[in-house]
């Protein structure tokens, strides 16, 4: 029996009626997370973890027919079990559970295996069928422990305040800078662009704690930003605010940083290979925790990894999807 399908709208499931993450309108759409990748406009109604409804509503505007579950809570979608556990990705992000008859799917979204002290620590479930993303599914791609990259940062921050330079962290909306201001809070004044600052009011209200970020305004002074940390969505990174701040260095926040002579952001002065995404061990023990006899591979390195599954013994076909990778994730607040 197969649960799920792969068509043009999305992942289908067929028994509920219902897609997951589809890239096109559906009448019930069940949301892994709130990256524009995986979650559109337009569908008749989302089903989605609790933390991820403020995201949607700052992201997709008012009036959407939004329903929410906490993890591991089941509901019965047209006979089909449904129910969500952590993924580990971003706050609010879940892997989406489907059983049926004694068959059970996991559809994982996108994840990453490391605990990262604010979204909740991703949770392996047992099914027969596992839809796995492989954004950083090669061996070259494997990640230092969270602290030893904040410790650069921050190494990297000090630098440039004797140097008198302000330190502009480029990094995404929803994850990446959650992360940052959460491992650098209390090192020095945060100051967050207003797409990172919007979510975070949106994220507090609904009871996430982060520490205290200062939104970037035009009456703030060139030398007290210099005195701090700032964050800034990448769509800002070559623009012309950032030439404008006095004697300002530039460090992408991203897995891409792992390996420096692929940088897509030239004009950066540091790397720090901080990402929300499995690298090549997570991706290997998250599948084998599973214990699935069928994986699915989406977006990143799909045909490598999932070849590299079926040499290992692990049955696994690529999957050709809409999903997009860390690079391509838009910043639409």
């Amino acid at each position: 029996m197969t649960l799920i399908s792969f068509t043009h709208k999305g992942i289908y499931c067929r028994q509920g009626n219902f897609y997951i993450d589809p890239w096109k309108p559906v009448n019930l759409a069940v949301t892994t997370h709130g990256h524009s990748d995986h979650v559109k406009w337009g569908n008749q109604a989302y089903l989605c973890h609790e933390l991820t409804k403020p995201i949607l509503d700052q992201r997709l505007g008012p009036g959407l027919k939004i329903e929410t579950l906490p993890y591991g809570k089941e509901i019965s979608i047209n006979g089909v079990k449904v129910s969500l556990f952590p993924a580990g990705h971003v706050i609010g992000s879940a892997q989406v559970k489907l059983e049926y008859k004694g068959e059970v799917c996991v559809v994982s979204g996108d994840y990453k295996t490391e605990y990262d002290g604010i979204s909740t620590e991703f949770e392996a479930v047992k099914c027969h069928t596992f839809v796995s993303e492989s954004t950083f599914g090669l061996p070259i791609y494997k990640w230092q422990p969270q602290q030893i990259l904040f410790d650069q940062i921050k190494n990297w921050v000090s630098a440039n305040h004797d140097k008198q330079k302000t330190s502009v962290l480029i990094a995404y909306s929803l994850g990446k800078a959650q992360r940052l201001i959460k491992g650098l809070g209390g090192y020095a004044p945060i100051y967050v662009h207003n797409s990172i600052a919007n979510l975070n009011e949106r994220l507090i209200d609904a009871g996430v704690n982060l520490p205290e970020t200062i939104r970037i305004n035009a009456d703030l002074k060139k030398e007290e930003l210099q005195k701090g940390i700032l964050i800034v969505p990448p769509a800002l990174a070559d623009g012309k605010w950032i030439k404008s701040l006095t004697n300002a260095a530039t460090g992408i926040c991203s897995g891409w940083m792992q390996v420096r002579a692929g940088r897509r952001w030239q004009s950066a002065d540091a790397g720090f290979a901080l990402s929300d995404h499995a690298d090549w061990p997570g991706l290997l023990s998250a599948i084998k925790a599973t214990t699935a006899e069928m994986v699915f591979v989406t977006h990143g390195y799909s045909a490598v990894f999932s070849r590299y599954l079926n040499e290992i013994g692990i049955a696994a076909h690529e999957v050709k999807t809409q999903y997009g990778d860390e690079a391509e994730e838009e910043e639409q607040l």
